[in-house]
């Protein structure tokens, strides 16, 4: 694949997740560097092919799929500091994704290495150029990168394309209302005319923007509302991921039945803040709604 010219100083790799390569005084900078084999070196083909080498890397967040070649591209790697510690330690990646420990080979972005991060940053800084924006609720430091003077913004996993949520029923999300939050801020950018791009599906503006944003709100409130109304008898954590699944029409494997468990159990944790449900004890620990 080759790059896609957005604008005089980015260009996108497209992929799953994409990588943004912003120019910035002679030199490119990429925003996630994603993962596979042999990412890395298309990526350094395809710079250098703009006849520059890599200064540095951007990530949006330490999820194995978006950082995992970042050690075999020789350029420090920037990332939140809510993220540091994630994006470091393969456990605490696990531990994101799967709660524990998770069994070897089991999820489909298991990286078992170590991703050495350089420097940190905080939402509003200035970066080669960009702008780091607080986008989190996917993750606990989710960051978009905003280059205003090419009126893009790189959105990482604030949203996703709508193939992405139809293949797995929920948006991957650590706490619904951050990432709500986050949908409302991109529905800003959109009005103001920015290129929204998300990691994994189409860039997307305009009205086109705005449809894909409220596709990803609407399912969130909807799995918020369909927890309600199965909750209205005793259940666990994945029986109540199973139903949710076989609501939407996704094919469940176990791999996508886990992940699902980190959204699922974020909205139990929000619905019970809320004085919405209770947990019980009935063979396991299970949730019901609040009885009056």
């Amino acid at each position: 694949m080759a790059l896609q010219k957005l604008g005089d100083s980015t260009y996108l790799y497209p992929g799953s997740p994409s990588t943004m390569v912003v120019l910035s005084n002679g030199k490119a900078v990429l925003v996630d560097p994603g993962h596979g084999k042999g990412r890395h070196k298309d990526l350094r083909r395809e710079v250098k092919k703009l006849g520059l080498g890599i200064k540095a890397q951007l990530a949006t967040h330490a999820h194995a799929d978006h950082v995992s070649v970042s050690p075999r591209i020789e350029a420090p790697l920037f990332i939140h500091r809510f993220e540091f510690s994630i994006a470091e330690s393969p456990l605490n990646r696990e531990v994101l994704t799967f709660g524990s420990k998770a069994p070897q080979g089991f999820l489909v972005f298991q990286f078992p290495e170590e991703v050495k991060v350089h420097a940190v940053f905080e939402w509003g800084d200035e970066l080669f150029g960009m702008r780091a924006i607080k986008l989190n609720g996917h993750s606990p430091g989710m960051t978009g990168f905003l280059h205003e003077g090419d009126g893009v913004l790189y959105a990482g996993d604030a949203f996703f394309g709508s193939r992405v949520i139809d293949s797995v029923g929920i948006p991957y999300l650590v706490d619904p209302e951050l990432f709500k939050t986050s949908i409302n801020e991109l529905q800003n950018y959109a009005k103001k005319g920015f290129l929204l791009i998300p990691s994994h599906g189409k860039p997307v503006s305009g009205e086109e923007a705005l449809e894909l944003l409220d596709y990803n709100a609407s399912r969130v409130n909807e799995v918020g509302s369909l927890i309600l109304e199965l909750l209205r008898e005793p259940m666990g954590l994945d029986e109540l991921a199973f139903r949710i699944m076989r609501h939407y029409g996704v094919e469940i494997t176990p791999q996508k039945l886990a992940l699902n468990l980190v959204p699922v159990r974020a909205f139990i944790a929000e619905l019970y803040n809320e004085g919405e449900i209770d947990a019980v004890v009935d063979n396991g620990l299970k949730w019901r709604v609040r009885k009056e």
